[in-house]
């Protein structure tokens, strides 16, 4: 019978990582098409009476909306998870990005309603970003809370493995309708993508509707200890917490927007790259990222220590993402290919372990919420202005140096943060009934 329930409880924690991974996989799809979509259309289609570096600058703002808004999904979100359940809420989110995505692919252009277009931009935009401010979170619960024990970390790296795959699915989708003529790529083109969201969205609904309630938080239904006001307790118990899980998350969320945002402009506005050619060396990194990612969560997983991880995981980053700006910059294309790719090796590894690092550190009823806070708001204030700090920072130098500068700061202010972030307790509660939370000391 014992072998019975372990194999049953085994197959709903897979199915629990399984729709984490896809569900995930749809949202950040649906987000990643408007960054690509941000650095190669959106200046021309929504504000074509901005040209050049300021148009960019502009369409970078809009993306940063996205960000701007999550948080705000992080409290409706984080509060509905923390008191209704991780699965109901995930629905929710779901439907909420791929109805704003899909709108975007039928928005009119400022040729066809004027300034309504890019009001209606930002908009569509802002409750894009409500909805995957809470879909983070309640995918790294779903899995992690599922999983057996000793393997949050594991099973919570389903959930972050669909951002890598979302971003190579936008990737792959804008490489292909990049091949088309300039006029069709701008006037239907570039549209595809958000329509094709419609059909990515009736799948993973398909497949959230299949898993159960994570048992963390059906405990807590059933013995009525849920939170009353989530943020409210999170912001009043934890602000230290979450102070420090916000800049645990910075380079593994900003990252990838150096790379696919900033690095995509720069790299076809001011130097020798045209957009067919700078999308396939980030489509390379991109599967490197989905090849080499899961092993930063067995390695965690594997070490006693997990300061110590993280720190093997991100040091070499200080010296592997200057040198792919600098790899970029000689516009030589195997050059930079091999330089965006090996940049790409130590912030996956970390971002793989992010997520149940994260988790643990907040307890059971109010975790829903404090991990999403930490991600989303990291998102806002770090990781979404990644692309307009950036070219601010090229426009005002006229040099990549600055921007160098500015990507050493974000991955120390990582590493810093994490190892202090591990140094508080480990309220992981699958751990064990009645054990005291567990801290760790922070290597030598």
């Amino acid at each position: 019978m014992g072998a019975a329930n372990a194999r049953e409880q085994s197959r709903t924690a897979n199915r629990a990582g399984i729709g984490a991974f896809i569900g995930s996989t749809i949202e950040w799809f649906d987000f990643y098409i408007y960054g690509t979509a941000s650095a190669l259309v959106f200046d021309k289609v929504f504000f074509p009476e901005l040209e050049g570096a300021l148009g960019t600058l502009v369409a970078f703002a809009t993306f940063w909306v996205g960000f701007l808004a999550r948080p705000i999904g992080g409290i409706i979100f984080g509060h509905i998870g923390d008191r209704l359940g991780r699965k109901k809420t995930l629905v929710i989110t779901l439907l909420l990005m791929g109805i704003s995505t899909t709108l975007i692919g039928v928005l009119p252009g400022y040729a066809q309603i004027g300034v309504w277009a890019p009001i209606l931009l930002v908009t569509i935009r802002m409750v894009q970003g409500i909805g995957l401010g809470g879909e983070w979170g309640g995918s790294v619960l779903i899995a992690s809370e599922h999983a057996p024990k000793g393997k949050s970390i594991l099973y919570g790296a389903f959930a972050q493995q669909g951002s890598p795959v979302g971003n190579t699915l936008s990737t792959v989708s804008f490489l292909a309708i990049s091949q088309l003529p300039d006029e069709a790529f701008l006037g239907w083109g570039w549209r595809v993508p958000f329509l094709a969201s419609a059909l990515l969205v009736l799948v993973g609904l398909f497949i959230r509707m299949r898993v159960t309630e994570s048992p963390a938080m059906a405990n807590l239904i059933e013995h009525k200890k849920v939170a009353k006001l989530p943020v409210w307790e999170v912001v009043r118990s934890h602000p230290s917490l979450l102070a420090l899980g916000i800049g645990a998350c910075t380079i593994g969320l900003s990252a990838t927007y150096f790379k696919s945002t900033f690095a995509l402009s720069w790299a076809t506005s001011h130097l020798g790259f045209d957009k067919s050619s700078f999308l396939t060396i980030i489509l390379v990194a991109n599967i490197t990222q989905i090849i080499v990612q899961p092993f930063g969560a067995v390695i965690a997983t594997k070490m006693r220590s997990w300061s110590r991880a993280v720190t093997v995981m991100l040091l070499p980053e200080v010296v592997l993402l200057p040198l792919m700006f600098v790899l970029i910059s000689t516009e030589n294309y195997g050059l930079a290919m091999f330089g965006v790719a090996i940049a790409t090796i130590p912030h996956c590894l970390y971002y793989a372990a992010l997520a149940g690092m994260l988790a643990s550190r907040f307890p059971a009823h109010v975790r829903y919420t404090g991990i999403s806070l930490c991600y989303q708001m990291c998102g806002t204030l770090l990781g979404g202005t990644t692309p307009i700090v950036g070219q601010f920072l090229l426009n005002l130098s006229g040099s990549i140096t600055a921007v160098i500068a500015y990507a050493i700061f974000q991955v120390v202010l990582t590493l810093g943060c994490m190892l202090l972030l591990l140094r508080r307790p480990n309220y992981d509660e699958r751990a064990g009934a009645g054990q005291a939370p567990r801290a760790e000391a922070v290597p030598a």
